[in-house]
């Protein structure tokens, strides 16, 4: 393999590394697994959206509805991210994945 090639090739995992989109997970403070805390954390989220189905909301203040709101879009936020797990791939990373397959084979 010549330089050109090597300098081009690691040129090319460079832009992949800084391309694809690093996630985080959140580590529980306790000691519970993690399946065990996520079952856990669903429970505290669907006894919290009851307790506001449950509310009379025409005695709040439109400062409380709107803290409400948003509390529902964090929740279901957080609810959606505990549901989805998989490799996500930025348009980017596809493109120049793509490219080095066609430059290699």
């Amino acid at each position: 393999m010549t330089l050109k090639k090597l300098i081009k090739a690691g040129f090319i995992a460079l832009l992949i590394s800084f391309t694809l989109p690093v996630s985080a997970s959140v580590v529980p403070a306790s000691n519970l697994s993690d399946s065990t805390y996520d079952k856990v954390r669903e429970e505290q989220i669907l006894t919290r959206l009851g307790a506001i189905q449950n509310m009379d909301l025409a005695n709040l203040s439109t400062s409380e509805k709107k803290d409400l709101r948003k509390e529902l879009k964090k929740l279901k936020k957080e609810a959606s991210t505990q549901n989805s797990q998989g490799i996500y791939l930025s348009v980017g990373a596809v493109i120049i994945i793509v490219l080095l397959l066609i430059l290699l084979l």
